[in-house]
């Protein structure tokens, strides 16, 4: 900036320093012509300010304000105060002081009222006097802080932060999630030492060391302004660190503080963390540690518990509902499977019998045939010999009567005819023989004694109820009965050897 010229400046009157604010005023009134060519120094000039905020402002009034900022020294506390608009962006400030002689009192009030101490990012309700210092400034000394205004205030923002949640529709979105069938992996995300980490870990132990589950963890703050960021980032480390490891994600994540302060619970109201808690793609277990008090995250999370023990007392009780109804089911299938061997030996046990029957019946029934065979072929042997006589013996009578007189000629043609048709009648008799011979030797032949005399065995099962004829009816290391000519042997199935071509022409014979 360039200096100003002041050369051609008239020297002004210039006023001594008032002692009060009326004197000052009178005297201003005086020259209130002539102010403009009046000096003042800043001294008087700020003095001035001073009383008239003294006189103005000279009574207490509650002040609704934001601490921006909150220091300490000598038992003195300094507050740096603003107000926002809807938007979030500043639109007044100062600076506030809270002396030593007033600030045990208040801020004790204040902790046993609220739970939490006073700190920065808090919207306070302060009993407030005005004061300006020539050299200092503006301030405001505070006398006292109204904890349930504040007490209010945290209260509508967690309403809002509800209403906000319930808008996106993240509020159940977690709680939509079904409970996973069996907890094999669980995140924990936990302050790290905490005493509530160390009841969770005493009983997560035990579940460890039977290999029914295994525990996960990870540390983040849990108080202070940066605990929500702290825990966000613990979650979203420790997901993406177990996804790399085991190509999938978790069953379960544990969110757990333990035993604290009540005012520790108000770090935990943050929107970004329970938005995220809320669209996790895992069901989320919390345990915050306040039987009375809610969080945010009780609110949005698939399962909230009062306290850590509860938490991990919730899964060894799903664990164990588990156990039982694998061992229930494990009995169904059990006297499922008997039932159906028992139904599976029965029918077996019937059709045994039925082959066995039919077997008898037609063996019994070939038998008879081949009786029936055999005499039909005797008689009509019988017959054809009987009549080939009585035609020998016509065409004799009948040879000899016409042709007594070519009885040399004809006798000799005679005995040769007669010779011819011997053996002819000889050869049928004697191929009816064997025809009946055979058929007799291929019913004898199918025979079971006789099949097994001939170095054929029959393979059945271990009880013996049962004739195997097929490799699909065997296995490894399954136990047989093999049946020979003159007695039987157990055997163990080593190794089996399907015939392919066999049993795909089965398979499209089937």
């Amino acid at each position: 900036m360039r200096k100003p010229n002041l050369s051609n400046i008239k020297p002004a009157k210039v006023l001594a320093p008032a002692k009060d604010l009326a004197t000052l005023e009178a005297e201003l009134a005086e020259q209130e012509d002539h102010l403009e060519d009046t000096v003042l120094r800043l001294s008087d000039y700020l003095s001035a300010v001073e009383m008239v905020i003294k006189q103005t402002f000279d009574h207490r009034v509650w002040v609704k304000a934001e601490i921006r900022n909150l220091s300490s020294k000598g038992g003195h506390y300094y507050f740096e105060l603003a107000e926002k608009d809807d938007d979030g962006k500043v639109i007044a400030s100062c600076r506030g002081n809270l002396w030593r002689f007033k600030a045990s009192r208040v801020l004790a009030k204040f902790e046993r009222a609220t739970g939490m101490p006073l700190e920065r990012d808090l919207t306070v309700l302060l009993k407030v006097s005005a004061g300006f210092h020539a050299q200092y400034g503006f301030s405001i000394t505070i006398e006292d802080i109204d904890p349930s205004y504040t007490l209010g205030d945290l209260a509508r923002q967690y309403a809002e932060m509800v209403d906000r949640l319930t808008g996106e529709g993240l509020l159940h979105l977690n709680q939509q999630l079904p409970t996973p069938f069996d907890i094999e992996h669980v995140l924990v995300i936990a302050p790290e030492k905490a005493a509530g980490l160390g009841d969770f870990q005493a009983d997560a132990n035990r579940l460890a060391n039977t290999g029914a589950c295994q525990f996960h963890y990870h540390h983040a703050t849990f108080q202070g302004n940066h605990a929500p960021a702290e825990i966000r980032q613990a979650i979203v480390s420790a997901q993406q660190a177990f996804y790399d490891t085991y190509q999938h994600l978790p069953d379960l994540l544990v969110i757990i503080r333990g035993g604290g302060a009540v005012g520790d619970l108000a770090y935990l109201n943050d929107y970004e963390l329970a938005a995220l808690v809320a669209e996790l793609p895992i069901p989320v277990w919390v345990g915050i540690g306040h039987e009375r008090d809610r969080v945010i995250l009780d609110e949005v999370a698939h399962t909230s518990f009062d306290t850590p023990s509860k938490v991990i007392a919730a899964i060894h009780n799903h664990l164990a509902q588990l156990v039982s109804q694998t061992l229930q089911y494990q009995a169904q299938i059990k006297q499922a499977a008997q039932r159906q061997l028992n139904t599976a030996e029965q029918q077996t046990t019937r059709q045994l019998s039925q082959i066995q029957s039919q077997t008898i019946g037609q063996l019994t029934a070939l038998q008879k045939d081949s009786d029936y065979t055999w005499r039909s072929i005797q008689q009509s042997a019988q017959r054809q010999v009987k009549q080939a006589a009585r035609l020998t013996a016509e065409r004799y009578i009948q040879t000899q009567n016409l042709a007594h007189q070519q009885l040399t000629k004809v006798a000799t043609r005679s005995k040769n005819y007669q010779e011819f048709i011997m053996q002819n009648a000889q050869q049928q008799v004697i191929q009816a023989k064997r025809d009946s011979e055979h058929l007799r030797d291929i019913v004898l032949l199918h025979r079971p004694s006789r099949v097994l005399k001939q170095g054929y065995t029959m393979l059945m099962d271990k009880k013996g109820k049962q004739t195997l004829t097929s490799s699909a009816q065997l296995y490894p290391e399954q136990t047989v009965n093999i049946i020979l000519k003159d007695g039987s042997a157990t055997a163990q199935i080593i190794d089996l050897t399907m015939d392919k071509e066999v049993t795909e022409t089965s398979g499209t014979l089937t």
